[in-house]
């Protein structure tokens, strides 16, 4: 039997690799503007009929289309009236094409063996050609941080745009931040029952193995010469200077404290990843200007006391509070929800579209320290581009008709929707 599980899911993995590659959109060669398209900029503003123009990779303006003169003979008009335009989107705390099939090892390359990998790269094992890249895509999501998983110390995240032919051409910032999984107070213990929730009681030896690394590390990185380099303590020096962040991974109360605290002790720049009680320890995060990328939302909440739509309205609460944060999903194909998610934040919480679209635009590029180029509509920014039929928060409204990455025009088929159009074929639907 697993012998014939097996074939299966080679068979599938091969017919995968043999179907239709997309190929990559060449460099924007001409001047673009799209016209008269509701325009969010990301930034909580919005032009109702607007005029953006784009060329060589770059926005060069950004208006009202009935206040300003353009000149178009040399350039390419796409008449977008009633079409919403916004930033592309970003997808945080992803391993997108770092995973292509769960149930097949041989296309997993997320997670290393061993405890402590600050020297493991993520961007070096993205797999430009995954069949799931497209299907994000033309759901809106332009940009994704592909972090490493496993571990205590997981490796360093890179931001990639999701249009290119390798690895090299999908950098957009290497190596940002050193993912660390903190240790919790809590752990699962087995027992004749089943099994029970508990105190961790290894805890304070993970947090002092995890401390005395921090501690070698910064001695490390602060001797001018070494005899023999060590790449694990090479890869942690950009912490200690504020080049790279450090991304903690922490979901509990207690854990997130200890973490905003662990990280200011070695006075590093951190950000909680996860963070689902983050709204009971606000005060420790806007005092440490601690951003959060807040994890996927649509789930349970984690005690039995708590409100039933606690997790959607988490996103509120830390808005009221003053928190910094993104949104997020899990893993790598349910990144195509993302827009989604944001809509639910809207529905459970004082939380404006606006406000809503900042969170996995904006917002998220501050985060991952990449709003200098991307993240909002304006001039002088990369043209990341998209355009929906309607609202791109609302499933039955978002439906990508344009992408644009650094003014390269995307293209927005996929295996979904060929399999879509095959299947409408054959049962003669119109």
């Amino acid at each position: 039997m697993k012998k014939i599980f097996s074939s299966i899911l080679f068979s599938l993995f091969i017919s995968s690799l043999h179907s239709q590659t997309i190929p990559v959109a060449p460099k924007q060669d001409s001047l673009i503007i799209l016209m008269n398209g509701i325009a969010h900029l990301g930034n909580g503003e919005v032009i109702e009929n607007s005029a953006i123009g784009f060329e060589n990779g770059k926005i060069t303006f950004v208006a009202d289309a009935r206040t300003i003169r353009i000149e178009q003979s040399s350039a390419k008009i796409i008449n977008i009236y009633g079409k919403h335009v916004y930033p592309g989107l970003i997808a945080c705390n992803t391993d997108l094409g770092l995973n292509e099939i769960e149930a097949a090892r041989a296309t997993r390359d997320a997670s290393e063996v061993g405890d402590f990998n600050p020297n493991i790269r993520s961007i070096i094992a993205y797999n430009t050609d995954s069949k799931v890249i497209p299907t994000v895509r033309s759901n809106g999501i332009l940009l994704a941080q592909v972090v490493p998983q496993g571990g205590i110390i997981s490796g360093s995240s890179s931001v990639v745009q999701l249009d290119a032919w390798n690895w090299e051409d999908a950098q957009y910032k290497t190596d940002e931040g050193i993912h660390l999984n903190f240790a919790s107070f809590y752990s699962y213990h087995f027992n004749e029952d089943g099994g029970s929730i508990g105190v961790n009681e290894h805890y304070a030896d993970e947090m002092q193995n995890i401390r005395n690394f921090f501690d070698e590390a910064k001695a490390y990185t602060q001797t001018a010469a070494h005899e023999n380099v060590n790449l694990k303590f090479e890869a942690m020096s950009g912490l200690f200077d504020g080049k790279k962040k450090l991304f903690i991974h922490a979901d509990g109360l207690k854990e997130i404290t200890a973490a905003v605290l662990f990280a200011k002790s070695f006075n590093m720049n951190c950000v909680i990843v996860g963070g689902s009680e983050a709204w009971k320890c606000t005060d420790v995060l806007v005092a440490n200007h601690v951003s959060v990328i807040l994890g996927r939302i649509q789930s349970l909440p984690g005690n039995d006391d708590e409100d039933y739509d606690l997790p959607y309205k988490t996103p509120a609460l830390l808005k009221k509070a003053g928190v910094n944060f993104c949104l997020s999903m899990d893993g790598f194909w349910q990144q195509r929800n993302l827009p989604f998610l944001a809509g639910e934040a809207v529905a459970y919480g004082n939380i404006t579209p606006e406000e809503a679209l900042m969170y996995i635009t904006s917002n998220a590029a501050h985060i991952l320290g990449i709003d200098n180029t991307t993240g909002t509509l304006a001039e002088g920014k990369d043209a990341n581009i998209i355009v929906s039929d309607g609202d791109i928060l609302d499933m039955k409204t978002n439906n990508i008709i344009y992408a644009f990455i650094q003014g390269r025009e995307i293209n927005l088929n996929n295996k979904q929707k060929d399999l879509y159009e095959i299947y409408k074929e054959k049962y003669g639907i119109k």
